[in-house]
């Protein structure tokens, strides 16, 4: 049987990551969380002080950042690829309030992007794959057998994300998660290089009143139906 390869797109906090975990599970294929790998990069400047580069010098930023590597291994506990950065799994830290206030600037870097969609490409798809990102089904898979495209109202996806937060213990407001998400779609959407856009062939989902197992059913109809054609 055919192993498909499943891009998942979307706005900011729309759960995109874990909805395409769930289906990545339900298939036995395997799961890439595409801006996981933007966050890594973003993690790595915060830590080095290297965000000042952003601003005065782009080229020194991007030479200090070969000194990295990015690769995923899988967890046999949870079923899911986390990531690794410079070996250490950084899975946790990544989703820290301060790496989503730079991720979108940091993923905006045109030389950033290509790195990114580099790796991406390589992985091996004969096992299937479900990743969700940006630009998968636009950029990275624009061949993809199934496109979905994931939103939902900004003030949704901000009390989503507000939750998440407070129960992982963080002390975070919610005017400040709706601020940037707010600033996240509007740079994810203007760049320049591979933007936040919708697909022609791309089935949208809008989440702002379903639940994660509605989503699941509506999406796992049309795997099926794909696997059968």
């Amino acid at each position: 049987m055919k192993k498909l390869t499943i891009a998942i797109d979307g706005h900011a906090s729309t759960g995109k990551s874990s909805i395409a975990k769930e289906i990545a599970i339900k298939y036995g294929y395997i799961y890439i969380n595409s801006g996981s790998m933007y966050r890594a990069v973003t993690l790595f400047a915060i830590e080095n002080k290297l965000l000042e580069l952003l601003n005065d010098n782009i080229d020194l930023f991007i030479e200090k950042l070969k000194d990295i590597s990015i690769n995923f291994r899988f967890n046999q506990n949870n079923l899911i690829s986390e990531i690794f950065l410079n070996n250490r799994n950084v899975e946790k830290e990544i989703g820290s309030l301060e790496v989503s206030n730079y991720v979108s600037k940091v993923a905006a870097i045109p030389e950033i992007r290509k790195e990114m969609v580099k790796l991406q490409r390589n992985i091996d798809r004969r096992i299937g794959v479900v990743m969700d990102g940006r630009d998968i089904g636009s950029v990275v898979f624009p061949n993809a057998d199934i496109k979905l495209f994931l939103t939902a109202s900004d003030t949704v996806r901000a009390n989503r994300r507000f939750e998440e937060m407070i129960n992982n213990g963080l002390s975070v407001s919610y005017d400040d998660i709706l601020n940037n998400i707010r600033k996240r779609d509007k740079l994810d959407s203007s760049r320049s290089n591979s933007p936040l856009i919708i697909e022609k062939d791309a089935v949208v989902i809008d989440n702002s009143n379903m639940s994660i197992d509605e989503q699941i059913k509506q999406i796992k109809q049309l795997i099926d139906r794909k696997i059968a054609n």
